[in-house]
């Protein structure tokens, strides 16, 4: 398996999906083509999953996190950092949910904190232990979380670093819906991104309400980048994932592949339906 076990060992394509009620969900990570060129191991992960139980709520987690390309270790800590947060986002389940019933913003940044903490921490750990300086496992961390209670319309959002989250309603894309964006950037361009596991706080956002027919997207910036910029992109995903017709695995697979002249880094989306009226 060579020097690095743990990327002989990931596979070039995840796929994934689930389905509770309303909600349906796609998601998928893919190899850039000039990781796969180089040899190098694909360096995004992403999660499914579901946290909390029927004594305190529960909810779907959905996450995908982008290694730094610099960061020698960088696809060990994106899986890391998945794994982390679904461990420990299930213990504070509860809290999450109260948090997102009440709108409570406040509350879920302190409980987007402390998990991005203590990720942070983990993640710090490993490194230690296999002989590695903390920033060889440099990542960056999308989350949102859906309450599986269709009453509760509101979707918590933490991230650290960049990437995107989009929305696809009624036809039309909306592009920064968790406005991270600085609005007192200078123009200059800046490939720096705050990561795992030196970064120790997120920023977080409380979304809704959710609308029936609402696509919600959460990506790498493998994805996010070119459907910022290319308007074949835009159009193409809108008809493919904005019709009410949710895509099987195989079909949201190409689809989230859509070529981009000049974008050939590693991809991952995740992609939330809700059920139409």
């Amino acid at each position: 398996m060579g020097e690095d076990p743990a990327a002989a060992a990931l596979p070039d394509i995840v796929v994934d999906g689930a389905a509770y009620g309303p909600l349906t969900v796609r998601a998928a990570s893919v190899r850039g083509d000039s990781h796969r060129y180089l040899g190098e191991p694909r360096q995004d992960a992403l999660c499914v999953t579901r946290i909390g139980g029927p004594d305190t709520g529960e909810l779907l987690l959905l996450a995908v996190a982008d290694g730094v390309g610099s960061a020698a270790r960088s696809h060990v800590g994106s899986n890391e950092v998945c794994r982390h947060a679904a461990v420990y986002l299930d213990r504070v389940a509860g809290d999450l949910l109260g948090a997102l019933r009440s709108d409570d913003l406040p509350a879920f940044t302190a409980l987007a904190n402390e998990a991005v903490g203590n990720i942070a921490v983990l993640l710090a750990d490993l490194a230690h232990r296999e002989g590695h300086r903390p920033e060889a496992y440099a990542t960056t961390l999308r989350i949102l979380l859906v309450p599986l209670d269709p009453a509760v319309r509101t979707r918590g959002f933490m991230a650290v670093g960049d990437g995107g989250t989009a929305l696809l309603r009624s036809g039309a894309w909306h592009l920064d819906v968790t406005q991270e964006e600085d609005p007192e950037a200078s123009g200059m361009i800046d490939t720096r991104t705050a990561a795992l596991p030196l970064a120790r706080t997120a920023v977080t956002r409380l979304l809704g309400p959710a609308a029936p027919g609402d696509v919600l997207v959460l990506s790498t910036d493998g994805l996010s980048t070119p459907l910022s910029g290319d308007q074949g992109m835009r159009e193409f995903l809108s008809g493919a994932w904005g019709t009410g017709t949710v895509p099987g695995p195989a079909d949201f697979l190409w689809q989230s592949q859509f070529r981009v002249k000049s974008y050939d880094d590693d991809r991952s989306v995740v992609v939330l339906w809700e059920c139409p009226a």
